[in-house]
Formats: structure tokens, sequence, C-alpha cells
């Protein structure tokens, strides 16, 4: 998905691990996905460098539908369909 797509993309669950470090966002995302339905949308927002790596690697893992990143001013907005 490009930029535009993603930023009007309808997210039904948002993690903020922006705090964390890794592996810290990660492990919330795997907390949450638990919380949306198959289909459903989820972004997590991290400002750890190796979560845009890590997310997509464990999204093809599971099954999931990793969508894209979006930059933003010190931290990115990932999202993923479950």
């Amino acid at each position: 998905m490009n930029d535009e797509e993603l930023k009007a993309i309808e997210v039904a669950k948002s993690v903020d691990a922006r705090g964390t470090s890794c592996p810290g966002p990660l492990l919330a995302a795997k907390k949450a996905i638990g919380q949306i339905d198959k289909g459903q949308v989820m972004e997590v927002l991290s400002a750890d460098e190796g979560t845009r790596k890590d997310i997509p690697k464990w999204c093809n893992k599971k099954g999931f539908e990793y969508l894209g990143t979006l930059e933003e001013s010190g931290f990115y907005k990932i999202f993923l369909r479950k």
C-alpha cells in the first residue's frame, strides 16, 4: 500500500510501543493481535528501528498481512491485517 492508502485505512487496534525498545514493540503486538478479529487492521507505533524489520517477519511467519510502514516525526506506524 502507498502512504495515502495507509493514512486512510481504518484501524481496529492501535498499539503504542514508542516507549519500549526491541523486543518490546513486537511483544506488545503479539499480545494485542488476539484482541482483533481476522480481517481487521492493527497499527503498531514504535520508535525502535528494529521493529520495521521485526513486524514484517513476524507477519510472514504467522500468516498475517504486512500492509506497510509510515514514517512519522520520531516514530513509525506499522500496519498489519490479521
